[in-house]
């Protein structure tokens, strides 16, 4: 298997790769083809898909923000079972991130990563792949050190409509284990910088923005 960066729409591999996105994801979390082109420019923004015989079978896409000492897992895709796919994009995505988080000269504090709640969204199908049933990465997430941030999660559609979407946790992995809160003014900085590229917020996702700003401490809970 192959673990190789998408940097251009014109790669035939980004083509598998939104085709296998829009199989697994529902609508409304799927960028538009054709808007990839300047995510896949950002040199800040890490896409990377796992290569099996020629077919693209898996993908990550991920972030670092030196500024924040955070990181950001956009998504993982994990295309067939038995394959060992989560494994491998979890262990080269790890390596890289290593190699970011040494080039700023900063520790990482830990990764965000949104979680879908099962109890919320079952009627999905997530494209008839087992492995991304969202109780089965629930648990694989908590395997992993992820607990929920104690708010009541929104974010913005990735198909630029303006909707609210629900169902998530926002989820983060500290590298300190007896880490159990975060500083909402950093909860507040990461969402406002990574949801930079939507330009149409909905009032829920600026309500719940309002609500962080009055806090103090999120407190990270178990999933």
């Amino acid at each position: 298997m192959e673990y190789l960066r998408i940097q251009s729409i014109e790669d035939e591999n980004f083509a598998q790769m939104h085709r296998l996105m829009s199989r697994i994801f529902p609508p409304e979390e799927v960028l538009a083809f054709d808007l990839w082109k300047e995510p896949l420019a950002d040199p800040t923004i890490n896409v990377y898909v796992a290569l099996h015989e020629g077919e693209v079978v898996g993908a990550t896409e991920y972030r670092y923000y030196p500024g924040m000492r955070v990181a950001m897992t956009d998504f993982t895709i994990i295309g067939q079972a038995d394959l060992g796919i989560g494994r491998f994009l979890y262990v080269n995505r790890e390596r890289d991130l290593r190699r970011l988080e040494d080039e700023s000269g900063m520790n990482s504090l830990g990764m965000f990563a949104e979680i879908y709640d099962p109890l919320h969204i079952e009627a999905l199908r997530f494209g008839e792949a087992l492995p991304m049933h969202p109780a089965v990465r629930r648990e694989v997430l908590s395997h992993l050190g992820y607990r929920k941030l104690d708010i009541d999660y929104v974010h913005p559609s990735w198909d630029l409509e303006g909707k609210a979407v629900r169902g998530l946790n926002l989820g983060f992995r500290p590298v300190e284990e007896n880490l159990d809160s975060l500083p909402s003014s950093l909860v507040v900085e990461f969402l406002r910088t990574y949801y930079t590229a939507i330009p149409e917020k909905p009032q829920e996702w600026l309500d719940m923005i309002a609500g962080l700003e009055r806090r103090d401490r999120i407190p990270l809970l178990p999933i």
